[in-house]
């Protein structure tokens, strides 16, 4: 699927005296989506604390909070970590020199075991889906082949260029740069597009997974929880270069049928060179299920979805439902959306089977899911 460009930091209007460089002790909760935790600070003269997300920190740790954004008339505010007074047994030793609080802002969880990272991703994807669509559920985040011990793995990175050709890196949610010499992130070679002996064609700039083990750990739990048939349709939408049509269209075999919806017109021609056989449309997802695909795509066996980060949303959603497919795989690379988009299936009578979470971002708070919704029985299932 192809990805927008990072959102702009919003800025926030002030309200009341800035609490910028103000110091707190406190003792940090649960992990937050976002790259943060959530602690409470008592203010001088109010009843009631205050609350700060932190980043820098670990659950359970007893720290002195530096307030990085926030005004008196805030809700909440924002800090870092400055002084750990009672570490947690999960706090190591960032192997990046520029990992930190007011240094580089590309990692969140630098100063993490990773495998207590990965406990941590597993937390919030289950708050989400707890808090935004009503679900318990167990899972794991799994590891992926291709990063040593959480480096090396980004095949693709972007710098700010500075004078004299250094190298530098942005800020948590600033526009200062700060300058480097290198990213433990960085991959020592540029993406594969070969996956199970297949190759891809991508344009220069467009969307790959940049993690090398990314594809066809998703690839394999698309198709694991589809279990696609010979001679079944399937939609593959939000599909990029044809990742996943290249190996449905296997799947299906030659009295099966595949078609793919992508809104970059650039990465939908190439999912043609892709995925030969493949009925491929250039253009927004929701406006092309509601009037742009021949009416033998009303109905359809099983559906990809791979949004970007803002998620399907209801247009699309319902859209999907109409055409009453007995699976969906949903690919979420954030889980406040995938939580919303579950509760709008659940709607129109599709539940959350099973989930798998993969660790695609290691040192960074995202996550990477894939989703099975499939349908109550039909006496049950209502469809809009």
């Amino acid at each position: 699927m192809s990805r927008p460009p990072a959102r702009r930091t919003r800025v926030r209007k002030a309200r009341g005296a800035s609490a910028v460089g103000e110091r707190f002790e406190a003792e940090i909760g649960p992990v937050a989506h976002g790259g943060h935790c959530v602690a409470r600070v008592r203010i001088a003269g109010e009843e009631q604390t205050r609350v700060v997300f932190v980043r820098h920190a670990l659950p359970g740790e007893q720290v002195v909070i530096e307030i990085t954004e926030g005004t008196e008339g805030d809700r909440f505010w924002r800090g870092d970590a400055v002084e750990v007074t009672t570490p947690s047994p999960d706090r190591v030793e960032a192997p990046c020199r520029y990992a930190g609080p007011g240094l580089c802002g590309g990692c969140d969880f630098q100063h993490v075991a990773l495998d207590a990272q990965r406990r941590l991703k597993g937390d919030v994807v289950r708050e989400q889906l707890r808090r935004l669509a009503g679900l318990d559920v167990e899972l794991t985040v799994e590891a992926v082949p291709g990063d040593t011990d959480g480096l090396r793995w980004r095949t693709r990175q972007r710098y700010v260029p500075l004078a004299g050709g250094v190298l530098g890196m942005r800020k948590h949610r600033s526009h200062d740069v700060i300058p480097v010499e290198e990213c433990l992130l960085a991959a020592p070679s540029g993406p594969s597009y070969d996956v199970r002996g297949r190759a891809f064609e991508v344009a220069d700039g467009g969307f790959w997974q940049v993690h090398p083990g990314a594809p066809e750990a998703l690839v394999d739990a698309v198709l694991t929880a589809l279990a696609p048939q010979p001679g079944e349709s399937a939609l593959d939408l939000y599909a990029g270069v044809g990742l996943f049509s290249r190996f449905l269209l296997e799947a299906v075999g030659p009295d099966g049928r595949v078609a793919a919806v992508e809104g970059d017109a650039a990465a939908s021609s190439l999912s043609l060179v892709n995925c030969p056989g493949l009925q491929a449309t250039a253009g927004d997802v929701g406006a092309v299920l509601s009037g742009g695909l021949p009416q033998v795509w009303d109905s359809t066996d099983v559906v990809v979805l791979d949004p970007p980060r803002a998620g399907a949303k209801r247009a699309v959603v319902e859209e999907v439902v109409r055409r009453a497919p007995r699976a969906v795989a949903y690919v979420a690379c954030d889980p406040a959306a995938l939580a919303r988009d579950v509760a709008i299936f659940a709607e129109h009578g599709y539940r959350l089977t099973s989930v798998r979470a993969f660790d695609l971002f290691p040192m960074t708070h995202h996550v990477e899911c894939v989703a099975l919704l499939e349908p109550v029985e039909p006496d049950q299932r209502t469809t809009s």
